[in-house]
């Protein structure tokens, strides 16, 4: 038995949160942190994305990275989500995850069933730069030469 010492009618109750719709948001990484996998066979990079614009603004979405893992296909594509992630940010060289922290990127989030429940849970499907959401004009293709577009 543990002594908590707490008044339920102070805080608000916590709510069941269902998986936010498939998309492109835009996130930051707010928690990071390094653990053995389930079965202490290597380590995961674990990310918490937190969405910081739009409708789901503040729910979070959570990604692992199998870093040190047995099979070298697991760890090459954790490798690479990774360089999406540093490249997303802009940040190549990071030494500590922290350096990936509070820079916002596009999470390209979906949805899928969880084994164990058939709920619906997220899942990080890619990661691109926060510019890539707001949709650049590109400039219209013209046959005429510069120096007379503007006589015309």
């Amino acid at each position: 038995m543990a002594q908590i010492d707490f008044d339920a009618t102070t805080v608000d109750p916590s709510t069941n949160l269902d998986a936010i719709p498939a998309g492109k948001y835009v996130a930051v990484i707010a928690e990071s942190g390094i653990k053995p996998n389930s079965k202490g066979t290597g380590h995961l990079l674990k990310l918490v994305f937190q969405v910081i614009e739009g409708e789901y603004k503040g729910r979070k979405v959570f990604e692992n990275l199998n870093i040190d893992h047995p099979n070298a296909q697991t760890v090459e594509i954790a490798k690479k989500d990774l360089s999406a992630i540093c490249h997303a940010v802009g940040v190549l060289k990071p030494r500590i995850s922290e350096e990936l922290h509070n820079l916002p990127l596009i999470v390209i989030v979906g949805c899928r069933k969880r084994p164990d429940t058939d709920e619906l849970a997220n899942e990080v499907r890619g990661y691109a730069p926060r510019e890539a959401a707001q949709g650049q004009p590109q400039q219209a293709r013209s046959t005429t030469p510069p120096w007379r577009r503007n006589n015309q």
